[in-house]
């Protein structure tokens, strides 16, 4: 069966996508390829209980099983070995990366405190987008009286858009809440004397 998200996208984001950018050709329309979750955690003491954790927690937000990483070179401040894991990550495509940006925009985001809308500005030049996420409470899947340690990780989503501009148009109709937005938003309703709508926020 067809993810409801991808219906989301082919239905209601490409048309508005195309609509607003004037593309003439649908290969044109900028699409999510990929979202690679990853976390670090060489900086703990007890390295392979820490690695142990990460691995089964993001493989429980993601459902996927993670691939360890290592260092590319040793950094002796840091006590880092060439070729040391330090890390975990998962590259999402298809129906399990469709699922996890859902859960990801309309569940979990929400849930952090004080959520005002994600940074604007975590583009790279190339269309693509990376979060940081503090920590793994925020995901429903974890259950806080099994939490050890805090895993903090990065999201960064992958698109085929040319610029900065088109993937941020992309992932604002796939509904992720820029801060920019909300703003915007806040400032419209006080100007009209309504509530604020949508002003929710990371920090």
């Amino acid at each position: 069966m067809e993810n409801e998200f991808y219906r989301h996208y082919k239905d209601r984001v490409v048309p508005a996508l195309r609509e607003r950018h004037k593309y003439k050709n649908v290969h044109q329309i900028p699409r999510v390829e990929k979202v690679v979750v990853n976390t670090s955690v060489g900086s703990q003491a007890d390295l392979k209980q820490a690695m142990e954790e990460a691995k089964a927690e993001i493989a429980l937000i993601t459902g996927q099983l993670p691939a360890e990483t290592r260092a590319k070179k040793s950094i002796a401040n840091f006590k880092l070995r060439k070729d040391q894991i330090i890390g975990a990550k998962v590259t999402l495509r298809g129906e399990r990366m469709y699922e996890f940006l859902e859960r990801l925009i309309k569940m979990a985001l929400p849930r952090i405190r004080d959520f005002r809308g994600v940074p604007a500005r975590s583009f790279d030049g190339h269309g693509n987008y990376t979060l940081g996420v503090p920590d793994q409470t925020i995901f429903p899947e974890i259950e806080m009286d099994k939490i050890k340690r805090n895993i903090g990780f990065d999201v960064t989503i992958v698109t085929s858009a040319q610029t900065d501009e088109e993937a941020k148009s992309l992932l604002s109709e796939l509904g992720m809440p820029f801060a920019d937005r909300a703003k915007k938003a806040a400032a419209a309703a006080a100007a009209s004397g309504g509530p604020a709508e949508g002003a929710a926020s990371i920090s």
